[in-house]
């Protein structure tokens, strides 16, 4: 007997009732829902792919930066110390996102930074075998004017006899050569006898060297003997006299900044001629520029430019960081004469010039005191915010009790008026959109980085030839300057003033402002210094958050004057 059909299924059974139309049609419903959720999965799915398709795009064009065989040449293997800091740049990140993540942070400022790394990235990759722009190596034209001109003299040498002028000069280096110059200037506005100056210890930094220990003493004196006479201490019948109490010392609240030198005759010279001995405290940038007389102008470019020697132990370490960038490559004379002495012999041409190279010299200031006393936000977050905030509490007391009375500008203003120091990963999108290439020598002067290794990302892997004073010498080599940052930061103004470029980052530094100077003063129009122009820097990261690369390298990112052209 043959097997009863199975009964049909609930909902067809019920579909053959004209009273089940309304439960078919709800059922119905029920099913293109169920479809229309997974399209929905299968579309992420497709979008996931493409994005990852890109990310391992971006990766791979990374990846032909880091490989050697995708360049053609690389000047830094040449050097040992230069090949290891080079390789050790290549192995502390993999990935074109982990570059660009040295960039993160809230706000379209940082967005965009991001994204213009990695576009920054491709675009080295694909220049790299493309010749340099003609000019990136070159002076403007009108840099090419200037012609030293302070060493000429049309006086007769000051006696001094109004009394005698001394200077504690606070700050680093920089602000002391200031200093210095300002001083030597007064000395015969006054007709003044100018003691070697001595300079403050600093909780910043903490560096105990004085006068001595940096500039060559006696050739400062001679080398200025046709100006002013210069002494190494106050005479013994002075030096008992207590200067506070007869009114003698001056600090930086009594002298205004860049006060005219009107302001000395009136109010300094008095104080000279009944005390016989004025004291300057601080003295920091306490002497204007304009309106000055021309001949006084030229007596402070003269102690800057040719009185003031590095001692011979800066000179013969300068001489071997020179001669381990450029690779025994001639050098202009007078710039190396100046800098390095005796020591410039060394570095003279040999018969094999296959060893010389070209290396820029990038100023970083993003140290921690720079970025504290900037008032601007990096994208570090809270945690950032603090950890400044600390620290200028400690080293910069003045400022904090001054946020405490007045309003001050807003980070997000400072960085708008360009007032804020580049961070690294800026700085590097500068030298990338100009046209400098990817396998370009580059010294990077400064002290420690704020945010350390994260922080120098960027840059170390988009020029990966990429070495400090501190991976170009050795440790026995720079041993006798550890715990001297004064004398730290001259051998950087020694590398950076020899460099075929020099770029600052932070226009408004002292010591950039000093490296330009010489270079101008001494390079013939054959030293070119780029200066950013970092207000429009700003406006094209937080307003532009669609340019495309092409577009960011043919905005204006420099300063009128600025070398390389663009």
């Amino acid at each position: 007997m043959p097997e009863a059909a199975p009964p049909p299924p609930p909902l067809l059974a019920a579909a053959s009732s004209p009273a089940a139309a309304p439960l078919q049609r709800a059922r119905r419903r029920q099913q293109q829902q169920h479809r229309r959720g997974w399209r929905r999965p299968r579309g992420l799915l497709a979008w996931g792919a493409l994005v990852a398709f890109f990310f391992v795009m971006n990766w791979w064009m990374f990846s032909r930066l880091q490989d050697p065989a995708a360049r053609s040449h690389f000047r830094l293997r040449r050097h040992p110390l230069r090949a290891d800091a080079a390789a050790r740049n290549r192995s502390s990140l993999s990935t074109l996102e982990e570059v660009a993540g040295a960039a993160k942070g809230k706000g379209p400022h940082r967005v965009m930074l991001t994204r213009l790394l990695a576009l920054a990235a491709h675009a080295l990759a694909e220049a790299e075998t493309r010749p340099e722009p003609n000019d990136l190596w070159e002076e403007p034209i009108n840099a090419t004017m200037w012609r030293p001109c302070s060493d000429q003299r049309d006086w007769e040498a000051s006696e001094g006899t109004n009394g005698y002028i001394m200077i504690s000069a606070n700050g680093g280096i920089n602000q002391q050569r200031v200093a210095i110059c300002n001083a030597v200037t007064i000395s015969r506005m006054l007709n003044a006898t100018l003691v070697i100056p001595k300079f403050f210890y600093s909780n910043v930094w903490l560096d105990k060297s004085q006068f001595g220990d940096i500039y060559q003493k006696d050739y400062f004196i001679n080398y200025l003997k046709s100006d002013i006479r210069i002494v190494k201490d106050l005479p013994v019948e002075l030096q008992s006299l207590d200067l506070e109490v007869i009114g003698s010392l001056v600090n930086d609240t009594d002298v205004m900044k860049e006060a005219k030198p009107s302001l000395y005759v009136k109010k300094i010279l008095p104080i000279l001629l009944r005390n016989r001995v004025v004291h300057f405290i601080g003295f920091g940038n306490r002497l204007s520029f304009d309106p000055i007389p021309s001949d006084l102008q030229r007596l402070r470019c003269r102690c800057n430019f040719h009185a003031l020697r590095f001692v011979p132990k800066i000179q013969e370490m300068g001489a071997l960081l020179v001669e381990r960038l450029h690779g025994h490559r001639s050098h202009l004379l007078p710039l190396k004469d100046n800098l390095l002495g005796q020591f410039a012999v060394k570095s003279a041409p040999r018969a094999n010039k296959s060893d010389a190279s070209k290396y820029l010299a990038v100023h970083l200031r993003f140290e921690i005191d720079m970025v504290a006393y900037s008032l601007c936000y990096f994208g570090g977050g809270k945690d950032e915010e603090d950890e400044l905030e600390a620290y200028r509490q400690i080293h910069f007391p003045v400022l904090t009790e001054l946020k405490k009375t007045i309003k001050l500008p807003s980070a997000a203003f400072l960085r708008s008026e360009g007032k804020c120091p580049l961070a690294p990963e800026e700085a590097v999108l500068m030298l990338a959109a100009i046209g400098f290439k990817h396998s370009t020598n580059i010294y990077i002067a400064g002290a420690e980085i704020y945010g350390g290794r994260h922080r120098m990302a960027a840059i170390s892997h988009l020029y990966p030839a990429l070495v400090t004073k501190e991976t170009l010498l050795s440790p026995s080599e720079l041993e006798p300057f550890r715990n001297f940052s004064s004398q730290l930061a001259a051998l950087d103004f020694i590398a950076c003033a020899a460099a075929d470029a020099f770029a600052m980052t932070d226009p408004g530094s002292q010591f950039s402002s000093l490296v330009q100077g010489y270079r101008m003063y001494y390079g013939g129009g054959n030293l070119p210094t780029i200066r950013p122009n970092k207000r429009r820097l700003a406006s094209i990261l937080v307003k532009n958050g669609t340019i495309e690369w092409q577009e960011f390298q043919t905005r204006r990112l420099l300063c009128d004057g600025s070398g390389s052209g663009t």
